[in-house]
């Protein structure tokens, strides 16, 4: 489950947009708004990967995916190792002179 959000979602699209069309410094508007410097310039980065305008950084929709992707890949280890143990249960139980 994720952490609460620390500010809501219309501060964050706010600063965004003031940080991006206004030609002030991103740590003068995140005063102006009351937020954290750095807060306003991860969600300014973010907001610039997901127009297309840095190729550094993932878009929200690729960060989903790759989060999903990596559930997924710890899902089937799990189930793997569960497989794993379950073939050595059953070749022990079917030939008991077996060494494992």
């Amino acid at each position: 489950m994720p952490a609460p959000k620390k500010y809501p979602d219309e501060l964050r699209e706010r600063g965004v947009r003031l940080a991006l069309e206004s030609n002030r410094p991103i740590s003068q508007v995140a005063n102006d708004l009351g937020i954290q410097r750095e807060s306003l310039r991860r969600w300014v980065r973010q907001a610039e990967a997901d127009e297309g305008k840095r190729q550094d950084l993932l878009t929200s929709d690729g960060r989903e995916r790759l989060k999903a992707l990596e559930r997924e890949v710890k899902e089937l280890r799990r189930a793997n190792e569960i497989l794993k143990a379950a073939s050595v249960f059953f070749a022990t139980e079917l030939d008991p002179h077996r060494q494992k």
